[in-house]
């Protein structure tokens, strides 16, 4: 029996509870963990609201929250290649399975090894923020010395992003809250406080002549105040508006194989995609990390240390 952190129905953070559950089983192509460390995502309350029918995992309840993690295995399911008990890995759990917890079942396709010298917190942060940053940045291909614009540039994906442009010499400007500005700055973004600011206004002046490209965060109605800064619309990328296509731009076109979790593990690695962890809470605290994230008001990555 481990601890786990999740919830009995759908709803708000009320239907959030602590509970005890049996280690999962690994089934075909799964793999067993020891959680060491859990990501916090803005997913994981979409999940638990049962707002997106599409994401509903038919598990029966009480679900486990949380989508990305790091451990070590435990034991393997049938047809799992390239991995063994003992290894330490990171990677996505199954849908409903969820990483708030003590053990879990991570999809062995979408789980590779953790490299030494990279740390289990760091590798947490990866399948979900890092994987979508370097899906984002090589779908627009941008050569050295452009131009974009990280529209909520202050979470954990938008900081990633601009991590990773500005290690792709490339001219970041994003835009975000007064509560990011510190670490976007940090990391060498030009900053634009859309509560404070006119964001058409100050990224025109910034950048007269267009945005080679633009990576969205935020979508709605942010999302069409700053598509036609773009110099062609076709370079304007979403990660969470699936509607963009409508403005002429493109959804991400994500990866989550194990291949693309390697490279962004070198990348974490290498110093390129390194990111900024702002928070880090025991799982007895999960309640108070996903609220942050829920609430919109913290910076950068949130992780749970279960280990």
């Amino acid at each position: 029996m481990g601890q786990a952190w999740g919830f009995g129905r759908y709803g708000g953070p009320e239907v959030q509870e602590f509970f005890d559950r049996p280690d999962p089983v690994p089934g075909r192509g799964e793999v067993l963990i020891r959680v060491t460390v859990a990501g916090v995502n803005p997913l994981d309350h979409v999940l638990r609201s049962g707002l997106v029918p599409g994401l509903d995992s038919g598990r029966p309840f009480p679900r486990v929250l949380g989508m990305e993690a790091a451990g070590t295995v435990l034991a393997l399911g049938e047809d799992v290649d390239g991995l063994a008990v003992g290894d330490a890995v990171f990677g996505f759990a199954l849908t409903g399975a969820g990483t708030y917890a003590e053990t879990t079942v991570l999809s062995a396709p979408n789980t590779a090894r953790i490299p030494a010298g990279l740390s289990a917190t760091v590798a947490a942060t990866l399948p979900v923020a890092g994987t979508t940053a370097v899906d984002a940045l090589d779908q627009l291909g941008l050569p050295a010395g452009a131009t974009v614009l990280v529209n909520g540039v202050g979470g954990g994906v938008g900081l990633a992003v601009a991590r990773l442009a500005i290690g792709r010499e490339l001219r970041v400007v994003g835009t975000g809250s007064a509560a990011k500005r510190e670490p976007a700055e940090a990391i060498g973004v030009q900053f634009i406080d859309y509560t404070a600011e006119n964001v058409v206004t100050a990224a025109g002046e910034l950048v007269p002549d267009g945005y080679d490209g633009i990576v969205d965060l935020v979508g709605g109605t942010s999302l069409r105040t700053v598509a036609p800064l773009a110099r062609d619309p076709r370079t304007v990328i979403a990660v969470g508006d699936m509607s963009v296509p409508d403005l002429g731009g493109r959804f991400v076109e994500r990866r989550l194989d194990r291949e693309n979790l390697a490279r962004a593990a070198q990348l974490a690695l290498d110093g390129v995609l390194a990111p900024v962890i702002t928070a880090v809470h025991p799982l007895s605290d999960a309640p108070a990390a996903l609220a942050t994230v829920e609430n919109g008001h913290t910076p950068g990555k949130v992780v749970i240390k279960v280990a």
